[in-house]
């Protein structure tokens, strides 16, 4: 089934071709009317739907409405009748669709305030195969607040007291100046982080105020020298601002590791060029590697300088695994140089919302669990992990979600696409088009009109704080004290049609020094682990 306002995107007259229509025939009835006596409740009828029109174009709660006067309000008629048919005629179908319609639903109604709370039981199929629960205890605890956090940066200068859920890394660019504009405005009054993504600090992060981890990809956009290399100076310029709580390097993305880009020219607008600090209306390359260090020791010592350079903040580095054997690389740079960084992101290869070719989107990067244990795992072995914090994105939209993520070893967790659907957005997949219906995706002025500030940025902090409400539910009724409690002998999966597992069993975990003491017990550290160097990131690996 095709997507209805996809198709109607691909020529901007057609937003408004029903509205025009209507307008059209409540003239032509209206003279028929005057001339012949006839047609009187044609006309009324139509100047109704003219009527809705101007108010659908004038309200602010929603923006396919303020894009699609008139026409918008067929997808909320459909799901009046139902909400199922929503999905099915306006966001396409289950298998086009990279969150399922239970997710998109949870995130509409926490964003909104609405009560989301359902009868009649569970949606899911308790019995298939991959279904996980939590398991509850008898004597359920009572927590005094939802405002869960975590320190990043113990012992620095500045370190951050950040929650534990927070808006995953998404450039101005990619995203619209409105959207920009409401997320971290969401972040402010909610008092949790907004990541900037590899484009860099527009002036519409900054203008509300909220806080920001400054993602610093291959390409240093905010800063890079005229030649694209890094520059220290405009580097502490940005990093030294108090909006700005900690520095994430880049190394990988969910949506495409080891893939570069390319904005083209076009699309390099005034104030995009000043946010990356490139040139205006020229291709702007995001390099597939970074070109400031070339070794694992060499990227720790880099890691090392931004911490300096920004007086101390909480640095750390982000990535989406690959070859196990580079990360081994990295780990060992930590042992063999004393430089470990204050966190590190484990972006998941499912996660991700920026535009990629599908066999990266598909089939590139290790998902999020295992990528996620592995690096877990690895800091214990090395009795690394209590210096470092862990945090992950792919996927994470519920509480539920949250709490598997803390049961593998995060600390905290990142959403990029359930704080997109909060602003609105129906998963039109229109995004690299720049005819995003509901203006979270575009860079046209008229199109992210749609997308009010002041109503989306409330449904950002309520999405926020009623997902945490939720993880509170859950941590109480596992009988914790705290999110952090929550293990792997807390969830549970049914492996099998007649078995199921804790995930303490099913998942493999190693002990503390582990690795330090040699014994290797998994047989990915058996095999990559003698072979990783922190001098190199490549390794002549025999299969």
């Amino acid at each position: 089934m095709f997507n209805w306002l996809k198709q109607l995107d691909r020529h901007v007259p057609v937003r408004y071709s029903v509205w025009l229509l209507c307008a059209v025939g409540a003239l032509l009835c209206a003279f028929t009317w005057v001339a012949f006596g006839m047609g009187g409740w044609l006309a009324l009828m139509f100047m109704f739907l003219v009527g809705t029109g101007v108010r659908d174009k004038l309200q602010t709660r929603h923006s396919v409405l303020r894009n699609y006067p008139v026409l918008g309000h067929v997808r909320f008629l459909l799901e009046f009748i139902r909400p199922e048919m929503r999905q099915y005629f306006i966001e396409g179908d289950n298998e086009a669709a990279p969150f399922s319609r239970q997710q998109r639903s949870l995130v509409y109604q926490r964003a909104k305030g609405d009560a989301d709370k359902r009868p009649f039981g569970t949606q899911m199929d308790v019995g298939a195969v991959g279904y996980e629960w939590i398991n509850h205890s008898l004597q359920p605890t009572v927590l005094p607040t939802h405002d869960f956090r975590v320190l990043i940066g113990a012992g620095r200068a500045q370190p951050y007291s950040a929650s534990i859920f927070n808006i995953s890394a998404m450039s101005f660019g990619a995203l619209s100046a409105n959207a920009i504009l409401a997320l971290n405005s969401g972040a402010r009054r909610g008092n949790f982080a907004h990541d900037t993504g590899e484009g860099s600090i527009s002036r519409y992060h900054r203008e509300m105020g909220g806080d920001l981890i400054w993602e610093i990809g291959s390409g240093y956009f905010g800063c890079r020298n005229p030649d694209g290399s890094f520059s220290e100076e405009r580097f502490t310029e940005n990093a030294t601002q108090p909006q700005v709580r900690m520095i994430e390097l880049k190394l990988s993305q969910g949506a495409k590791p080891g893939h570069g880009g390319v904005l083209p020219g076009p699309k390099v607008t005034l104030e995009i060029a000043a946010a990356r600090g490139v040139a205006p209306w020229v291709d702007c390359i995001s390099p597939a590697s970074h070109a400031a260090f070339k070794t694992p020791i060499e990227m720790m010592q880099f890691i090392e300088r931004l911490r300096s350079l920004s007086g101390g903040k909480p640095t750390g580095f982000k990535l989406c695994i690959g070859h196990p054997w580079e990360w081994f690389a990295i780990a060992k740079a930590m042992v063999e140089t004393g430089i470990v960084p204050d966190f590190i992101v484990v972006d998941g290869a499912e996660g991700g919302t920026g535009a990629a070719p599908l066999e990266f989107t598909d089939h590139v990067g290790a998902p999020l669990q295992e990528g996620l244990l592995l690096v877990h795992n690895t800091l214990v072995g090395l009795n690394l992990r209590d210096k470092i914090r862990l945090g992950c994105a792919g996927k994470v939209v519920s509480a539920f979600d949250i709490a598997r993520m803390l049961a593998l070893g995060a600390d905290w967790c990142n959403s990029a696409r359930g704080f997109m659907f909060s602003l609105g957005c129906i998963q039109a997949q229109s995004c690299h088009t720049g005819q995003c219906p509901t203006g979270v995706t575009t860079q046209d002025p008229q199109r992210q009109k749609a997308l009010v500030v002041p109503t989306k940025a409330e449904r950002v902090y309520h999405f926020h704080q009623q997902t945490l409400m939720a993880l509170k539910e859950l941590v109480q009724a596992a009988g914790l004290a705290d999110p952090g409690k929550i293990t792997a002998a807390h969830i549970v999966r049914r492996s099998a049609e007649q078995s199921v597992k804790l995930l303490a069993t099913l998942l493999p975990f190693v002990q503390p020094g582990e690795l330090l003491r040699g014994e290797m017990s998994q047989q990915v550290f058996r095999l990559y682990w003698p072979v990783a160097q922190a001098s190199s990131f490549s390794v002549t690996v025999e299969h």
